[in-house]
């Protein structure tokens, strides 16, 4: 079995994404004495993100792009994004709840601080190594190194980290718009997902109709979708007349993390960020041309 290495801007990249997210979660493992499920989270975040890139990283020395069961022109693009945006998250959530008001933990302390500015550099490995594979225009590529292919994968990591913020504790089963909203969150991720799965797994072609037909209507139902729900989850979830409460609570002050109403608030920013995502999605959508893996 050859060996072949090359020294590219990306495999620098990836190298570099690879050893600041393991020393990121090495160190929180060997000395931040984390807890809770924040703790697991940002520990799987940096975990996830080395394990794949090192896996990237083999199959191009050993060369065995060609016997991957996944198209190669969309999978390291695709988990790149994903890393950058669960290192991103880890970067915003590790100081949110275990440095956030702390002080007196020595070595603790440390140890927590230097995870944090390893994990922000990770983030930005990561955005280094998606912005030089990303698809140029009049470039042939994978439809996931385009524009519409990267914003899906945003589209489904909103998607993710809201429906965490609206099940701890549940918060949509209040009333039959907060459900409705659910709902709407629930199918455009899973379409999302679907579109992914199609053109890592080369299977674009065995549709029944166009694939860029359908994502055009798929994206169009998106932004309508969304729409809705940006405008009836902040009406439900924050004004008096429909059973919300507009002002903060003083005991959020002094929670560690997010409390409820910070979470609220957190999903209410988030569908309009996926709106924006879909709609930048849905122009993209309808002037490009892309070459299906």
């Amino acid at each position: 079995m050859a060996i072949v290495l090359h020294s590219s801007p990306i495999l620098w990249a990836r190298v570099a994404a690879m050893i600041f997210s393991c020393v990121a979660f090495s160190l929180a493992v060997h000395g931040a004495r984390l807890f809770g499920g924040a703790g697991d989270w940002c520990i799987f975040c940096w975990a996830f993100s080395f394990a794949g890139t090192l896996l990237v990283i083999l199959v191009e020395v050993f060369g065995l792009q060609a016997r991957a069961p996944v198209s190669w022109k969309n999978f390291p693009i695709t988990f790149a994004c994903y890393a950058a945006l669960l290192c991103l998250s880890a970067s915003i959530i590790f100081p949110l709840y275990f440095l956030k008001g702390s002080t007196g933990y020595g070595d603790i302390g440390t140890y927590r601080i230097v995870s944090t500015v390893f994990s922000c550099l990770a983030t930005i490995a990561y955005m280094t190594e998606v912005s030089i594979s990303k698809a140029r225009p009049g470039e042939v590529a994978g439809y996931m190194a385009t524009a519409p292919g990267l914003l899906k994968v945003c589209e489904t990591f909103v998607a993710c980290v809201i429906f965490v913020f609206v099940s701890d504790p549940v918060v949509y089963d209040r009333n039959h718009a907060l459900k409705y909203c659910m709902s709407v969150y629930c199918i455009c991720f899973i379409l999302s997902a679907v579109v992914i799965l199609l053109c890592i797994g080369e299977c674009t072609g065995c549709l029944p109709f166009p694939f860029a037909r359908f994502l055009s209507a798929y994206a169009l139902l998106a932004v309508a979708l969304y729409l809705s729900a940006t405008i009836v989850w902040p009406i439900f979830n924050f004004d008096p007349n429909h059973g919300g409460s507009k002002n903060r609570p003083s005991h959020c002050n002094s929670e560690v993390g997010l409390c409820g109403w910070d979470k609220l608030m957190a999903v209410a920013v988030l569908t309009g960020v996926n709106f924006v995502l879909y709609l930048a999605d849905l122009i993209y959508s309808s002037r490009l041309v892309f070459v299906s893996a």
